[in-house]
């Protein structure tokens, strides 16, 4: 069977499991919850929402609005975040061919915190597309803090992958000392700490359709032109001058695959404040699964963190239901043990 078939059926093979498993898990997370509603009762609402069928109403009023108004949104708002993180993820790994790399690397996660911060000491209510100041101040500090560090990174230019490294770290840690010591004159400023922690430990905001049809276009639009990226990931891995050898163009390439990283961190962040380790440990998962070829690494990381922060999610509001846990502390607490054990079954020194 020549290896361009094989490889296909093999993607195909991948995208139905996850596929598959994406649509059980979404299922599962919107019937669960603080009051459940049977998987058959959500499935015929489905149906008679689409206006393809009729069912007789079965459940109360109140259980539809559960469903279709605040839960399902939010699971929805889950999926697209854990994609759009583990894409991501993948994306700087491949780029920077740095394992410890994650979707946060560059200054993205302090950018954002920092937008958010300020957000909440302005004595502004602003709404925009659905979407309220603190996760349009997020969005705009995330991609703000990446053009920074890519153009204080650049260099005759060219962006040196260490440079850019270096930087991200750098800024980084300026942003922080201001977060931080905002935090510290919170009284004087107004500033709402419990907000901000908030915003920092991961929290799933979706709370109508518009904020989703504003997202979701740029997370599958993303998703897609990283798949399109995946031989260049491929050609990365051999380092930049190999890469140019195989007719890459190196910087344009670079700072492509930065900004498509870069758009799909802001606009996870914007609807979930900062939620760790789905795009750090999903990709490697993956990659001990499936192999280092990205053109598999990419589709399949994206469902699989789709599936994994619907799962934390459903977990961190119902384990202390009705109360809550910041879904970021679940992705820890859950990836953290889920990697080693993959590492330690594959009995093999890790290869990137």
């Amino acid at each position: 069977m020549p290896t361009k078939l094989k490889n296909s059926k093999r993607l195909l093979g991948i995208s139905l499991t996850l596929g598959g498993g994406l649509i059980l898990s979404v299922f599962l997370a919107t019937a669960l919850g603080a009051v459940n509603v049977s998987l058959p009762d959500i499935f015929r609402m489905s149906l008679n929402k689409i206006a393809l069928f009729d069912f007789p109403a079965t459940w109360r009023a109140v259980d539809e609005t559960i469903i279709f108004q605040i839960r399902l949104p939010r699971v929805v708002g889950g999926a697209l975040v854990g994609a759009a993180l583990a894409t991501a993820g993948v994306l700087f790994q491949g780029l920077l061919r740095n394992p410890l790399a994650d979707p946060y690397i560059i200054g993205t996660s302090a950018g954002a915190a920092l937008g958010a911060t300020i957000a909440m000491i302005l004595p502004l209510n602003l709404a925009l597309l659905g979407f309220g100041l603190i996760p349009l101040t997020a969005f705009i500090g995330a991609l703000t803090s990446v053009i920074l560090v890519y153009n204080l990174a650049r260099v005759g230019g060219r962006t040196p992958v260490i440079s850019m490294l270096l930087t991200g770290f750098v800024v980084s840690a300026l942003l922080v000392a201001i977060i931080a010591f905002m935090m510290s004159i919170g009284d004087r400023l107004g500033l709402n700490l419990r907000s901000v922690f908030s915003f920092l430990m991961g929290h799933i905001s979706v709370t109508n359709w518009n904020q989703l049809a504003v997202a979701a276009p740029l997370v599958i639009g993303g998703i897609i032109a990283a798949r399109f990226f995946a031989f260049h990931l491929n050609a990365f891995s051999l380092g930049e001058e190999g890469a140019a050898y195989l007719g890459i163009e190196v910087e344009r390439d670079k700072m492509l695959i930065l900004s498509l990283g870069s758009l799909l961190t802001a606009t996870a962040v914007s609807i979930s404040g900062l939620v760790g380790f789905v795009g750090l440990v999903m990709p490697h998962a993956m990659r001990l699964s499936l192999g280092p070829d990205h053109r598999l690494l990419v589709p399949a990381s994206a469902l699989a963190g789709a599936i994994f922060l619907v799962i934390t999610d459903l977990l961190a509001r119902t384990i202390l239901a009705p109360g809550e846990i910041p879904v970021g502390i679940i992705t820890a607490l859950i990836g953290a043990p889920f990697f080693l054990y993959l590492l330690r079954r594959s009995r093999r020194e890790y290869a990137f």
